[in-house]
């Protein structure tokens, strides 16, 4: 069997492999949760960002124009995160996927980690929330 290409995702698992861009650690302040005072307080938010996509050109290059700039994909968390109220931070970790997908054809796969590290839980923690993997060939098709 041949080595998949980047991007691509593995036959077995069905994870995505090769190149990516990868964002960590993003901090905003939104609206989400199901509580009241979570969608009037608002608390702050922790994402990552994987971005699956074909990064030899660029590599070769030098070239911004041959790959995805990060600021870009920076800006689709900050909107997401910072805009419209959602009840779970599966519907946040579900439209910075699909607003990544639709926004750049180029990438094939994109994984989405949302963290709230301050919950109403009693105990320690660093953060709960969720993790996502999205693919073009299958949640957003050409």
């Amino acid at each position: 069997m041949a080595a998949p290409s980047c991007g691509a995702m593995t036959e077995d698992v069905g994870m995505p492999m090769g190149d990516k861009l990868i964002l960590r650690g993003l901090k905003f302040h939104g609206f989400h949760g199901v509580k009241p005072e979570e969608k009037s307080l608002g608390q702050k938010f922790l994402v990552d960002v994987d971005a699956w996509m074909d990064l030899r050109m660029a590599g070769k290059s030098d070239l911004l124009s041959d790959t995805v700039s990060y600021t870009d994909i920076y800006r689709i968390v900050k909107e997401v995160v910072e805009g419209k109220s959602q009840d779970l931070v599966e519907s946040v970790a579900q439209l910075i996927a699909s607003a990544t997908l639709r926004k750049y054809p180029q990438i094939s796969a994109v994984r989405v980690k949302v963290g709230k590290p301050h919950v109403a839980i009693h105990g320690p923690l660093d953060y709960l929330g969720v993790e996502i993997i999205r693919y073009r060939s299958i949640d957003a098709p050409n």
